[in-house]
């Protein structure tokens, strides 16, 4: 009887025991819950951090100050190869926002100095503008082009996928990587036919993203703009370059008469349409982004020259084309639109007229530098 006694207590002790234990387990799993509950929405509150590689550019800079004003990113660090340029060209953006840092990496030279970066950042979204980026100059030193804009990427993306933190990858390639338009404009799935090393080089790394994504389950997107510009941009550009021979009584050299035809594409809608893609776009999307018509580079003088209130043949000088030079630059840009409802929003005459704004602010500067591209490593 004392044995059975001793029994019934210790499966009664056994049974409170279980029930403290139990309803502890509960209460910690609820517990649990709510942090990560709580996290989660701090994680949404904060929003993404993103880091912009080329970021010393205009088009970089664009889109970081896109982003600081339109979202409510956690942060943007713009990465460049060189020390951030005079006011002229960074316009100040970032400027006095915490959340904004720029710093300076080589892709090709310091891909060791940038994952360090990248891996104590641990950025969500990675926007590329990265590359050598002048099409009529690549028949010289080709190969720096591919150093670049194939190698050197390739190997930062095959060093991004063994990371965890990276939610997209966004590309930023060309049109001109199709080669010349003729009577319809391109579609994503058009073929592929380079008419210059430089666009051979970005192709390349095209392939490479859609293979890698295809089969490694890469997260990355591709993004094809057509000609983008905004103040900021490099001089050697026709637009800012035909603004300041305006404004200096010079001549621009117009190559081949100015038939060739390119879509011009302001690079705040292009920032719209990147960020677009980062938030809504399948994974392993390639997209046209630009506007629907293509316009002769002589009209675009033409329309530069009537806001400036010069005559067309005071603003340019007639010089032979230049090697390799496409006829037509022409993008369908109906799927972007249809999937995640992007168009652009800036008139090409309303841009023009902020460019000239921009000139006319800096022209004492401006004038001081080189407007011709210089391809450097």
């Amino acid at each position: 009887p004392k044995s059975n006694m001793l029994y019934d207590k210790m499966e009664s002790a056994k049974s409170d025991l279980d029930q403290v234990y139990f309803g502890e387990k509960k209460e910690l799993d609820i517990l649990e819950k709510n942090v990560e509950t709580t996290m989660q929405g701090l994680v949404k509150k904060m929003g993404k951090k993103y880091v912009i590689l080329g970021g010393g550019g205009a088009f970089g800079l664009i889109t970081a100050d896109y982003l600081l004003k339109n979202t409510d990113c956690e942060s943007v660090t713009n990465i460049g190869r060189n020390l951030p340029k005079n006011e002229c060209f960074t316009l100040n953006i970032g400027k006095g926002d915490k959340r904004y840092r720029y710093r300076t990496y080589h892709i090709t030279y310091e891909i060791d100095l940038l994952m360090d970066f990248l891996d104590s950042y641990r950025p969500d979204i990675i926007i590329n503008y990265a590359a050598q980026g002048e099409s009529a100059v690549s028949w010289k030193n080709a190969w720096r082009f591919f150093e670049t804009n194939a190698v050197g990427l390739s190997k930062l993306v095959e060093l991004l996928m063994q990371r965890d933190y990276l939610q997209r990858f966004i590309q930023i390639s060309t049109s001109e990587l199709y080669g010349s338009a003729q009577k319809e404009p391109f579609l994503e799935t058009s073929p592929l036919v380079p008419s210059s090393p430089y666009a051979a080089s970005k192709a390349a790394f095209d392939m490479y993203l859609m293979s890698v994504s295809s089969v490694l389950k890469f997260p990355m997107h591709i993004i094809r703009p057509s000609n983008a510009y905004c103040p900021g941009q490099l001089l050697h550009r026709v637009i800012p370059r035909a603004i300041l021979c305006g404004l200096s009584k010079k001549k621009l050299p117009l190559e081949g008469g100015g038939t060739a035809e390119k879509s011009y594409l302001h690079a705040r809608d292009l920032a719209h349409a990147i960020f677009l893609v980062s938030e809504k776009a399948q994974l392993g999307t390639v997209y046209n982004v630009g506007p629907d018509k293509a316009i002769a580079i002589k009209d675009l003088i033409k329309k530069i020259g009537e806001l400036m209130k010069i005559p067309f043949d005071e603003l340019c000088t007639i010089v032979p084309d230049r090697v390799g030079q496409d006829a037509r630059y022409w993008l369908d840009s109906s799927a972007i639109k249809r999937d995640i409802g992007w168009e652009p929003i800036i008139t090409l005459e309303t841009g023009l007229q902020e460019m000239i704004s921009w000139c006319q602010q800096y022209q004492s500067e401006l004038i001081e530098y080189p407007q011709v591209y210089q391809i450097r490593a």
